[in-house]
């Protein structure tokens, strides 16, 4: 059956300290499932969770927290303008996605502008903590010239990382979302849907993905593939969940040989360097000569 999740319009309560079901977007939340109405109970203690919309995204970069922006508005997304954008504006799309501030504003960084084009020029002053809360002026633009596509680059702030693998390119899958780290759960995904958090982490593409299976419930963040690869944020994809399975990756990175090995190997290699260096010069003095071969 489909899903159609309403609010259903209950009469308040008799405490009249408590309001509910005074129009429809209040009330007792049902979902129609096979034909029928019913209630739904949450389980889920993270009632913020179900509050979070987000009016931006930044496309085509290497991570969250870079790329062309995009605003969202009456469920569509709008590409905006260099000249309707500043770095107070930039600051507060960093802000709203929950990264650093804003390192790099520049257009078409990211690709050229797409429609539709954003039609109001924004006035934040910097410390909103959403760009749709900022003031906005109305613009009669509804096009971008080329090369004018807001392109912006926030600082990255670690919010997905893998542990207890044999270097920070393997094993198990965390996210940080909404303060807390947790595992993450996700039954569906491909490599393809890997290679997007092996990218977070500088780690390259990735080579395997398997189930880790805990020995016991814990709170996870649920993430499916589609939402990943439809371009959404990470945090957007995130739902609060329990889970005893877990996404283990192995990304191409220096997954296969660990960290120590690499640095076994780096100083190996500096000490043979020297050691040549030293067989191939001879002290005259306080000059050195190096020998030429006959």
């Amino acid at each position: 059956g489909s899903y159609n999740p309403h609010f259903s319009a209950t009469a308040p309560p008799a405490n009249p300290d408590i309001t509910g079901g005074s129009n429809h977007c209040a009330g007792t939340l049902e979902l129609k499932h096979l034909g029928e109405w019913r209630p739904v109970e949450i389980y889920d203690r993270m009632p913020q969770t179900a509050a979070i919309v987000y009016s931006v995204r930044l496309l085509n970069g290497s991570s969250l927290c870079s790329g062309r922006l995009e605003v969202k508005s009456n469920q569509s997304w709008s590409s905006v303008c260099e000249a309707d954008f500043d770095q107070q504006d930039a600051e507060v799309v960093c802000r709203e996605l929950g990264c650093g501030p804003p390192s790099v504003l520049q257009g078409a960084l990211y690709g050229e502008v797409e429609a539709p084009v954003w039609s109001k020029e924004f006035q934040c002053g910097g410390h909103e903590s959403a760009l749709l809360d900022c003031r906005s002026s109305g613009s009669a633009r509804n096009s971008c010239s080329p090369g004018k596509a807001v392109g912006l680059t926030c600082s990255d702030v670690d919010h997905v990382r893998l542990v207890r693998g044999t270097s920070h390119c393997a094993g198990t899958l965390e996210l940080k979302h909404l303060g807390e780290w947790r595992p993450v759960k996700g039954f569906d995904w491909t490599l393809k849907t890997a290679a997007v958090f092996c990218g977070y982490l500088d780690c390259g593409s990735a080579v395997s993905i398997e189930q880790n299976l805990s020995s016991s419930f814990r709170s996870a963040w649920e993430i499916t593939a589609d939402c990943v690869q439809n371009g959404s944020s990470l945090r957007q994809c995130a739902t609060s969940d329990d889970s005893m399975y877990f996404v283990k990756l192995n990304c191409l990175g220096k997954s296969i040989i660990s960290d120590n090995i690499y640095a076994i190997i780096r100083s190996l290699l500096r000490t043979l360097l020297k050691k040549k260096k030293k067989k191939s010069a001879v002290k005259v003095g306080n000059k050195k000569v190096t020998k030429r071969n006959s």
